[in-house]
Parts: structure tokens; C-alpha cells; sequence
């Protein structure tokens, strides 16, 4: 009797293995965090290694600790960190050279030469995808280039490649799958979007050859992908965002979602309708079930949120842990007049501007650390609230409310910020790793664990429900200060 579906979680600053039961509900997990590697200023990378073996040890260590056993687990899902990418040698298993983090600025130069005089909507109308550091395939061609034998490898096919989907696959089956899906090449600049196929023409422009890239999956896989040491099936695949959106049961057109984490991400679902953005925001796969036509989202990235919460803690030294943030927030009644924009990685939707830096704007003798806790939890509501702006300008439909997700979503200063600097009620899932969730769903709905979406939107449910409160002028007043603060980030680097 199958009891359980399994979701390997492999995300930014660590992997997790968690077992869901028919109700959604989490019965088991372990978690470990991985190493953050900084080289050079703008450079994040991780080691695969270390990844794939942290991988093995959260998939044991839970089995262990739970008594449950492999034959209790229909099936199991991945979800993961989308635009990081790794490149490893097919016979030694060994990479070539660290996983490129999403984040990393590296490829600007390159990103540069491709936009030209066509600027960075050069390959949107087949990618639906601004032309931006972020994504993956310009982070392939820097490792085929730089690094010595990469490129012969790759030619020869002695050297496979894939974003963390495909090579965490790739470790669980011994070697023997290598695939990713829909929601993950999409974010490579090497998809076409309506095709759902690797492009000649992208894959020529980014310098990277066919031969080592993965087969494009469906989301939902019922044929599975392969299977794990323990004669698991994994039979479903989804990008993080994309794994939420399912998580959340957002699958109708115009239901959103947004994930607070490393970075915030908000989605909408447009159902089969691909929606080419205007004001800045990425067009993405947002899941396949095997059969049926693909399903599609607008997506609003930002970079840095919960790490802006990490670097106060890490760099600055003004909390220790990082649900402190909120308790120091509290002290103070507003942000004192300060704003952070923590491009540190320069800026994702809806402006894409890789040269700019971050900035705290609005300092007086009267600022205290209370006021800057506060202007790093607002940080992330402001951003999300630009994200918004330009998500129903470009479905041409307003959200009526949001369902969050995420880490940050269990401090309610912010949410209630979040409720009111959108002027819509924000709605936390009673399961809030609804990452790990859409994954197990993707999986066990494959495998035949559940019926249908059906089923699965029977499992959501409500934890609490924040409603805005700030009047109109003074969210006006806000936000005029913090498009302000925006435009000081702009142009610093050459």
C-alpha cells in the first residue's frame, strides 16, 4: 500500500527531501544547507558535488529517522533552484567546473554583445525571456569557454549539462536519465516557448552545442524519468516557482501566487495562452501534464528578499538570527524615511538593469536600527508591489487576492505591509512548503497517487488571511519614495 509521495527540494542555500501524505500534509523530512561560494564580486556559484551527495544524505537520513520505507513511497518529484546550471563529464560523473547560481552577473558582457543594436528583447518573441545575466544558457557558454577541455567535451559528447533538475535526476537514476522539463529549459534562452523543443537558432547565438543538453519532459511524466537507487519511480519535474504555482492549486487563468525565499517570485497563471509582457515581466512554462497542451504563466522575478534579511544578519551584524528582523521592526512605528533596494545582483523584473547597485536612500540623525529592520522586511513588499503593478497591466486583469508562500510568510508584519501596500488581501496556505508540495503533486498525480487537480485543490487550505488597512494617499506617498530610491540604483556600474 503506497502511503506517501516524495519531493526533493534543491534550492539556493540548501536541499531538503520531504514525504507528503494524501492530504498534503508533510510526515517526514531532513534539510542541509550548502556552501555559497563568492569568487568575485557578482559571482555565486555552488559545488555539485557537495549538492548531489547533501541530496543522497536528506533522502536516508529521513527514511531513517521515519521508519517509512521505499516500497510506502509511490513516487518521488524534484523541484529546484531554475536558472543555476552545471556542467559534468558523462562517464566520470565528475563536473567540469562549479554550478553557476541564478544570480551570478558574469555573462553581462556576453548578454551585452547578444542584445546589441537589438536590444534585450532580442529573443523574447521566442523565449519570452528578456536577454539578462538570470538565465542559464548564457552561464553554459562562459563554462564551455573558460574552462579548458569543457567545450572539446562538449562536442565530442563527452560532457553533459543541465540546470539542478536535471543533474540532481541524473545522480538519483545512477546516471541513466538525462532529462529536464518544460518549466526548466524554459528558463534557459534555448527553448522556443510555443514548440516546446531546444532552437536551433538560440542554441548557435548561445554557443552551446545540442549534443550535451537534456531531453525536454513533461512536468507531469506518467512514463517516469527513471528511477532511484531504491526503485522509486520519479515521474515529475518543476521549476521552483513553477512547483509552488501548482503547490498553491493555482490552476485556473488569473490565480497568482508569490514565494517568499532566497529571492520573491511571483506567478500568474494564463492557462494555454502564452502572454509576451510589456512592462517588463517574463513569460514561462508553467507545467505540462503529459497528454495535454502546456500550460503557461507570467512571472515577475526579484533577486534578493529573504537574502536582503541574510545579509543584515551575516554582513551587518544587526540580528543574529533572522526572525529577529521582525521583533527589531516592531520597535519602530514606520521606516523613519528609509528605503533599502538591494540590488546586489543588479535589478530583475519588471526594470532588468544588471549595472545597477544596491542602496539605502533616505538616511537622517533619526534613523535608528529598528528603522532599517523595517525598511529591509518593506524591501521585499515594495518589489513585489512593482512585480504587481506590472503583471495586471499586462494580463489586463486585476488580482483579486494573493496566496503566499515561502519562508518569510510566517512574519506577519510583513504580510500585513504586503496586504496593504498591494490594497489586496494576502492569503498564507495552511502548508506553506508549497514548493516541495507542487513537486510531490506533479509526481504522485504521474504515478497515480492522485486522481487530478481535483483532488489536489480539495487538500488547500487556508491558514490566515491578512486584509490591507493603509489608505489610499499614503500608499501613494510610499511608493513615490521608493521609485525614487529605485532610480538612485541605476547606471553605477560602467
Amino acid at each position: 500500500m503506497k502511503k506517501y509521495v516524495g519531493a526533493v527540494d534543491q534550492g539556493t542555500t540548501s536541499t531538503r527531501f520531504i514525504l507528503f501524505d494524501r492530504q498534503g500534509i508533510p510526515a517526514a523530512s531532513h534539510q542541509i544547507e550548502h556552501k555559497q561560494i563568492f569568487p568575485k564580486p557578482g559571482w555565486v556559484e555552488h559545488d555539485p558535488a557537495e549538492i548531489a551527495q547533501n541530496t543522497r544524505k536528506v533522502i536516508d537520513e529521513t527514511l531513517a529517522r521515519s521508519g517509512i520505507v521505499p516500497g510506502e513511497i509511490a513516487a518521488v518529484g524534484v523541484t529546484n533552484q531554475r536558472e543555476t546550471v552545471v556542467v559534468w563529464d558523462r562517464r566520470t560523473g565528475k563536473p567540469f567546473y562549479n554550478a553557476i547560481v541564478w544570480q551570478d552577473t558574469r555573462t553581462d558582457k556576453f548578454i551585452k554583445e547578444l542584445a546589441g543594436d537589438k536590444g534585450i528583447d532580442r529573443y523574447r518573441g521566442l523565449t519570452g525571456l528578456p536577454l539578462a545575466t538570470y538565465f542559464s544558457g548564457p552561464k553554459l557558454r562562459w563554462i564551455l569557454d573558460s574552462i579548458p577541455d569543457a567545450r572539446k567535451a562538449a562536442e565530442n559528447g563527452d560532457a553533459l549539462c543541465g540546470t539542478m533538475d536535471c543533474w540532481t535526476i541524473w545522480q538519483l537514476t545512477g546516471g541513466e536519465a538525462h532529462v529536464t522539463d518544460v518549466t526548466n529549459a524554459s528558463r534557459t534562452l534555448m527553448m522556443n516557448l510555443e514548440s516546446l523543443e531546444w532552437d536551433d537558432g538560440l542554441l548557435s547565438a548561445m554557443g552551446v552545442p545540442r549534443a550535451m543538453l537534456p531531453s525536454i519532459r513533461p512536468s507531469i511524466d506518467s512514463s517516469f524519468y527513471g528511477t532511484t537507487s531504491e526503485g522509486i519511480p520519479i515521474s515529475g519535474a518543476l521549476g521552483d516557482q513553477q512547483a509552488a504555482l501548482v503547490g498553491q492549486g493555482c490552476f485556473d487563468p488569473g490565480e497568482a501566487k508569490n514565494t517568499y525565499g532566497t529571492g520573491c517570485f511571483l506567478l500568474m497563471n494564463t492557462g494555454d495562452k502564452i502572454v509576451h509582457s510589456k512592462c517588463g515581466l517574463i513569460t514561462t512554462a508553467a507545467y505540462r501534464w503529459d497528454g495535454k497542451p502546456a500550460v503557461y504563466a507570467l512571472e515577475g522575478s526579484i533577486a534578493i528578499t529573504g537574502a536582503l534579511v541574510q545579509w543584515l544578519r551575516d554582513n551587518i551584524g544587526i540580528i543574529k538570527t533572522s526572525p529577529e528582523v521582525e521583533k527589531l521592526a516592531r520597535t519602530v512605528e514606520d521606516n523613519g524615511g528609509v528605503y533599502i533596494v538591494p540590488a546586489f545582483s543588479g535589478l530583475y523584473a519588471p526594470y532588468w538593469r544588471s549595472e545597477a547597485r544596491g542602496v539605502i536612500a533616505g538616511l537622517t540623525r533619526y534613523v535608528n536600527k529598528g528603522h532599517i529592520a523595517r525598511a529591509v522586511l518593506e524591501a521585499t513588499a515594495l518589489q513585489t508591489a512593482d512585480i504587481f503593478e506590472a503583471m495586471t497591466t499586462d494580463a489586463g486583469q486585476g488580482i483579486p487576492s494573493l496566496k503566499v508562500d515561502g519562508g518569510m510568510v510566517m512574519n506577519e508584519l510583513l504580510m500585513q505591509f504586503q496586504a496593504d501596500i498591494l490594497g489586496v488581501p494576502i492569503i498564507r496556505a495552511k502548508v506553506t512548503e508549497t514548493t516541495a508540495l507542487g513537486a510531490a503533486y506533479a509526481a504522485g498525480i504521474a504515478a497515480g497517487f492522485w486522481k487530478d487537480f481535483d483532488e489536489i485543490r480539495a487538500n488547500w487550505a487556508k491558514d490566515r488571511e491578512w486584509k490591507p488597512s493603509m489608505n489610499e494617499s499614503k500608499r501613494a506617498d510610499v511608493r513615490k519614495f521608493w521609485k525614487k530610491a529605485v532610480d538612485r540604483t541605476m547606471d553605477w556600474m560602467e
